[in-house]
């Protein structure tokens, strides 16, 4: 730095002394070029070595927020969910990241303002004081700035985390939203909290802007207040070329650490702000690894309470259990009684308020929804453990796998989707529950895995796995159910009533002892025992003990898969292994069988330069009118400092003109006045231009996520099944988080970047009309430089975004199966994943960082050049030249080589951000499901009746696939219950998509009430119709949002319709009532009492026709009855479709449409069909139905 100024200080008296000797000047020009060199090479090696260690600090921070996640409490997993944890891993890591790379300028800075300061002593005595009490008075007035800006970056943060946790959730729940008509609500509530960000980002913008206008004007007052002064002191300080030009080249390096300081400041506040974050979260409680004990004697629980909080009333009170080894012990009881709870605390995620629990052996634990990893379907039953063909062909068929494997196209190496969306929900119960038969624990813990299959499937599972005969036979097990058809076959029965133990026995025990449970079982199983075996041995259990043991099937079809239809089932074969395939088997074509393991779309990766459109894009968002204007007030900021400088070259002449005269006081007032005009004007533009700037990035960033947000929702079914949603998420989070920060601000500083490059070079050739010559082939080296680099790093760049969305994908993926990792104690291998992808990422960062050293030192040598050039031409013609215009042009020369570093940084920096944009607005163009609301409006009240007729209906998935449903047609008459069954893949959830245009009719027609469905808005046929789904999604807010998000229905209406669905009691009990909090994803209340709200929601809308799809799966017998006489009784008036996978549940219906292979085969009343022995009776008769309807 100093030497710099030392050459550049001789190089100027040089000029100005006519008697000094050519070589001189040559030794000068090459002594500024050596020490430019060696400058450069230090401060690259130096940056390179920052960059390194941010990168190290990140990728740690990362592991440790991971790490502290695998043992975090309840209590701390309550207080930040998964949107918020996922940003201390993405956005607070890399503040910290940010500020390390620049962390030793701290105690540099100063350093360098110091040395500055005692130079310009030597140059311009005491009246440097002045220009440093300008500095100096800066300093309060940024640090009044920083803490201003600090509190609107903790409000900033808030609003972000509050907004991506509900768009976490309405992707998670874009199903219902879509079923229930719900979009514009959910819209409405991210709108507003985006509307709430943007006013604290303007205000930061105007914040930053005042900042901005500050340090630029600071040189320029620093460098007035010094030289007006120094003038006005004495009559005989006269400012020469050698003291102004040197004295500037001082303060320009003073303006770097001066504006470096206050950057840095205010990164360290905002990482202040992260550190607070990732403190709260890393501090939080962990587990406690004492509340289950592992003494080998004995396994039991003594006494115990415990709750989910720490200081909440238990949940389970006074509960102790003795367990004999290899036992099976069934628990049972009402929904919310505490039975998943029981499990949870064996587990150990509970608190423990007394008593203890020890635990002899390992676990194994299959949830009640099914955790299913991104993975191949092999290492979702593996889960680690080394793979032995033999036993794991054993548990694949023990489980009922072997046929779905059949069907998958690359049997067991099929990669799964995320949260196994290309698995029906049977299925995906079965993979889990293979996983724990398969990791050859000592003690399971089986939280209701039979509900989610069929009557047949479950009978299989409990022979061939869990029963007295299963694969598991030697072990002890621990059964959550609510098939008593099951219970006489377990060792021990135990009953939970409002969380506490209320008998336990054996099965016959507890009948004979009269108790709740004989009273349960009386109400349930009309003592109907009489076991009638089937052919192959295996019980079949008469009807009403079926009555939760189901099959979920979610026809999910995922367009990214090759395969597109099955052979047909022979409409004989009944066997068990027929009763469920995979959401897409059954599309599958008679493609080749390829086997092609990868079932899910990777990440696009572009490899094309960014679109000149990309930035018309923005700048259209911004309004054209603003963009002109940002560019022409900055245009005129650059005016007024060249016209500045050359102003004060000229001022410097005086020198020359004056010797040995009076300098007149008019002419020093006008030097010194227009000097500080001119800097006041550069600084009220600057000022002008940054307040533009900042409010029409603010408005861009309000059109294009609003676009985003609007398109989104507006996306069919289709895109979200196929699209993992990291990769939603992450538009939201990191590519609007660009949007918002980094766009506006690489934007303002390349433009500003590049007219200060084209001002230096404009200066230099006033001043040395020889160096025109040497732009030209320095300007085509510089341009070769940046093609090459802006290429690569912006490879770089793409690599680096596309390698993180897996590290946030499996970080979801980890806190939704916390439970699980944790009972199989997997938590070692799941970091290791975890580094395995950080250390992924760190392979398109570090190149990053090494190819951008690599540009500076090339550029930097640049500069180098441009500075020696100079110098020599200023030599070469050293008596044509005017030594003012040389001081000016080499003090100009020697900022170049930074400003063109800086120039391509910044327009690298500027294409990787804007391709934020270019990836919005990918999603701003997926192709729409039908419009909301058309012209075609149908009456208030319609449908008054509820006739459905389908006319030669026919629906594919995706163009080009064979259709789903055949030439469905029927009619189907006013208030008529019609029960709709059939063999999985039959196309029982395809027909209800189709009455709400989830999938759109390839031929044919619906009409409701004679109004054809395909001519009106999708919201006014959605919002007409109601369906009570198979898997129950609630929303986090209040429980009034959840069941009314419009907010139409008075507080009367919502206790009415809680009452009905026997809630009141329950939603009375709380403390808030309606207002109560519902948690992320319905957490805090069990999946019984998130039916019974979806039943709610049903009752609510009061339409003319209503859609179960299965509804009853998670609840037990009694909530089941409830349902049941509730729908009969409240939707009477109405038209009721029941798809049912228990035939029972729809033996009461006026008529029952069987469906096979897309077709309607039977249609007719239960009765008659039963007579008719076709396909129906078939299917009761395994049901074991047709002896008690045969006698009735």
């Amino acid at each position: 730095m100093l030497s710099f100024i030392f050459s550049s200080r001789l190089m100027i008296s040089f000029t100005q002394d006519p008697n000094s000797f050519a070589w001189e000047g040559y030794v000068y020009a090459v002594l500024l070029l050596l020490v430019a060199i060696l400058q450069s090479l230090f401060l690259q090696q130096y940056v390179q070595r920052c960059f390194v260690l941010g990168m190290k600090v990140r990728a740690a921070l990362m592991a440790a927020v991971y790490k502290k996640a695998l043992v975090v409490s309840n209590d701390t997993r309550k207080e930040s969910t998964v949107g918020e944890t996922v940003n201390l891993m993405s956005a607070d890591a890399q503040r910290f990241n940010d500020v390390t790379n620049f962390i030793h300028l701290l105690w540099s800075c100063p350093l360098q303002i110091t040395v500055s300061t005692a130079f310009l002593w030597l140059e311009l005595g005491p009246s440097v004081l002045a220009g440093l009490l300008v500095m100096l008075l800066m300093v309060p007035i940024n640090g009044l700035l920083a803490t201003k800006a600090k509190k609107y970056q903790l409000e900033n943060m808030k609003f972000k985390d509050k907004r991506l946790k509900i768009m976490n959730e309405i992707l998670n729940g874009v199903k219902i939203l879509k079923l229930f008509a719900w979009e514009p609500s959910f819209q409405s509530q991210v709108e507003s909290i985006r509307g709430e960000e943007l006013k604290v980002m303007k205000k930061f913008a105007y914040l930053s802007s005042v900042s901005t206008f500050i340090f630029n004007c600071a040189p320029a007052l620093v460098s007035l207040a010094s030289f007006a002064v120094f003038v006005l002191v004495s009559p005989d300080n006269i400012l020469t070329a050698e003291k102004a030009f040197t004295s500037i080249s001082l303060f320009n390096i003073l303006r770097i650490p001066l504006a470096m300081l206050p950057m840095l400041i205010a990164s360290i506040v905002q990482t202040g702000v992260s550190k607070k974050r990732l403190e709260k979260f890393l501090g939080g409680e962990d587990l406690e690894p004492d509340v289950v004990r592992h003494d080998p004697s004995f396994g039991s629980v003594h006494n115990g309470s415990f709750s989910w909080e720490k200081d909440a009333e238990p949940l389970l009170k006074d509960v102790s259990l003795e367990i004999e080894p290899g036992r099976l012990v069934a628990v049972v009881g009402a929904v919310g009684s505490g039975k998943s709870s029981l499990l949870s605390a064996l587990l150990g995620e509970m608190h423990c308020t007394k008593g203890f629990i020890n635990i002899k052996g390992s676990l194994a634990f299959v949830p009640q929804q099914a955790w299913i990893q991104n993975a191949t379907l092999r290492d979702n039953i593996l889960f680690g453990s080394p793979h032995e063909e033999k036993r794991f062909q054993e548990v694949i068929q023990a489980c009922a796998l072997g046929p779905d494997l059949k069907l998958l196209a690359a049997g067991e190496l099929t990669e799964i989707g995320e949260k196994g969306i290309n698995l029906s929900g049977g299925q995906k119960q079965r993979v889990s529950l293979a996983r724990a038969a398969y990791s050859q624990a000592d003690i399971y813990l089986l939280d209701d895995p039979l509900s989610a299959v069929d009557a047949r499937v479950g009978k299989h599972l409990f022979d061939k796995v869990i029963g007295p005969n299963g694969v598991l036979k030697n072990k002890t097990r621990i059964l959550v159910t609510h098939g008593v058809s099951f219970l006489p076959y377990v060792d021990e029965v135990v009953v939970l009533v409002d969380g506490k133990i209320s008998e336990i026995g054996s099965y016959n025990s507890l009948r004979a002892s009269k108790g709740a449970f004989s009273e349960f079982l009386n109400t349930y199983a009309k003592e109907q025992y009489n076991q009638t075996k089937s052919d192959k041995g295996i019980y079949i259990l008469p009807h009403r003990l079926f009555e939760t043991l189901l099959e979920h099937i979610k026809i999910l079809f995922c367009p990214s898969l090759n395969q597109t239809s099955i052979p047909q089932l022979k409409k004989t074969s009944y066997i068990i292994h027929h009763t469920e395939t995979s959401s897409f088997s059954q599309k599958l074509s008679k493609v080749k069988q390829t086997k092609q393991k990868k079932s899910l779309p990777l990440v696009a990766l572009q490899i094309n330069s960014v679109k000149f459109s990309v930035y018309l894009q923005y700048m259209r968002a911004m309004g054209w009118g603003y963009t002109m204007l940002v560019f022409l007030v900055y245009l005129l900021q650059n005016i007024a400092l060249i016209g500045q400088n050359l102003w004060l070259s000229d001022w410097t002449n005086d020198a020359v003109d004056y010797y040995n005269q009076t300098y007149p006081n008019w002419k020093r007032d006008t030097r010194v006045g227009v000097f500080g005009a001119l800097g006041v004007a550069q600084g009220f533009f600057l000022f002008l231009g940054t307040l533009l700037l900042a409010n029409a990035s603010v408005s861009a960033s309000r059109i294009l996520h609003s676009r985003l947000l609007n398109n989104l929702l507006r996306a069919p079914m289709v895109f979200f099944d196929t699209t993992p949603i990291g990769r939603v998420v992450n538009r939201f989070a990191k590519d609007i988080f660009s949007l918002d920060e980094a766009i506006p601000y690489s934007l303002r500083s390349w433009f500003l970047c590049l007219l200060t490059v084209l001002g230096t070079l404009f200066v230099i050739c006033l001043a040395i009309s020889f160096f025109a010559i040497v732009i030209i082939p320095l300007a085509v080296i510089y341009f070769f430089v940046l093609r090459f680099y802006v290429a690569t790093s912006r490879q770089l760049h793409r690599l680096d975004s596309v390698s993180r969305s897996p590290i946030y994908s499996h970080f979801g993926e980890t806190v939704s199966g916390l439970s699980v990792i944790r009972a199989y104690k997997h938590q070692d291998i799941f970091l290791k994943l975890n580094e395995i992808a950080i250390d992924e990422n760190l392979k398109s960062v570090y190149p990053r960082i090494t190819s951008n050293r690599w540009l500076a030192v090339r550029l930097e040598n640049l500069g180098n050049l441009v500075v020696f050039f100079s110098a020599l031409f200023a030599v070469i013609s050293k008596d044509s030249l005017d030594s003012g215009l040389v001081g000016l042009a080499i003090s100009y020369a020697l900022n170049i080589t930074r400003n063109l570093n800086v120039l391509v940084r910044l327009s690298s920096e500027l294409e990787s951000s804007i391709v934020a944009v270019e990836r919005i607005t990918e999603y701003t163009e997926i192709e729409n499901e039908a419009e909301w609301i058309t012209d075609c409006r149908p009456l208030e009240k319609w449908p008054e009746e509820g006739r459905l007729q389908f006319i030669d209906y026919k629906v594919r998935y995706r163009p080009g696939l064979d259709p789903v449903l055949h030439g469905i047609t029927c009619n189907i008459a006013s208030t008529e219950k019609i029960g709709i069954v059939g063999r999985t893949g039959a196309g029982k959830s395809s027909l209800t998509n189709c009455l709400f245009r989830i999938i759109e009719a390839a031929e044919g027609r619906i009409l409701i009430d004679d109004v054809d469905i395909s001519t009106i808005g999708l919201h006014d046929l959605r919002s007409r119709l109601t369906i009570i789904p198979q898997d129950p999604v609630l929303f986090s807010g209040t429980l009034r949002m959840n069941l009314d998000p419009f907010d139409k229905f008075s507080d009367e209406e919502l206790w009415k319709a809680l009452e009905l669905s026997h809630l009141k009691d329950y939603v009375a009990g709380l403390q808030e009532g309606l207002q109560h909090e519902v948690a992320e994803g319905g957490e805090n209340l069990s999946v019984g009492q998130r039916q019974l709200l979806c039943l709610a929601r049903a009752l609510l809308r009061k339409s003319r026709i209503l859609i179960l799809d299965e509804a009853t799966a998670a609840v037990d017998l009694e909530t089941d009855n409830l349902i049941q006489k509730t729908i009969r009784k409240e939707f009477a008036h109405c038209t009721v479709l029941t798809i049912a996978h228990r035939l029972d549940t729809i033996m009461d219906s006026s008529r029952v449409m069987v469906l096979d292979a897309g077709k309607i085969v039977e249609f007719d009343s239960p009765s008659n069909l039963l007579g008719n022995q076709g396909l129906f009776y078939a299917m009761a008769k395994d049901a074991g139905l047709t002896h008690e309807y045969t006698a009735l």
